[in-house]
């Protein structure tokens, strides 16, 4: 049994990673920690892709004389990494939009309260 937890460590992270982000995101009332909280959550979901793309024992896909080309296990899968790598940037691009709106946001509000923002746009 601990092997198998010991063995999985980087999936019981994520889980605990998307945990703490769905919390942030559900039940903190100021919109810098939702955005946090979602950043948590994203941040989580690289992880769990980068874990699924690796192996124990493997190397990078480039053409050594002294593994077969033939067996592919000795190989990684590059394209989880490629993909969120393109994820990353994506996700810090977003931030940087995200904290740009909650600016405005403070500056027509004076405040980043959701609830005090819902009562008084009604």
């Amino acid at each position: 049994m601990l092997d198998f937890l010991y063995g999985h460590y980087a999936y019981w992270l994520t889980i605990v990673l998307v945990c703490i982000g769905l919390y942030g995101i559900i039940f903190k009332k100021n919109l810098v920690k939702k955005t946090i909280g979602l950043t948590i959550l994203q941040i989580s979901v690289v992880l769990f892709w980068v874990a699924i793309g690796s192996k124990w024992g493997a190397t990078v896909p480039v053409y050594d004389p002294d593994i077969p080309v033939a067996d592919a296990a000795n190989y990684l899968n590059p394209l989880p990494h490629t993909l969120m790598l393109t994820a990353i940037v994506v996700g810090v691009a977003t931030l940087g939009v995200a904290f740009s709106l909650l600016i405005s946001v403070y500056n027509r509000y004076k405040t980043l309260d959701e609830e005090e923002i819902l009562n008084e746009i009604q």
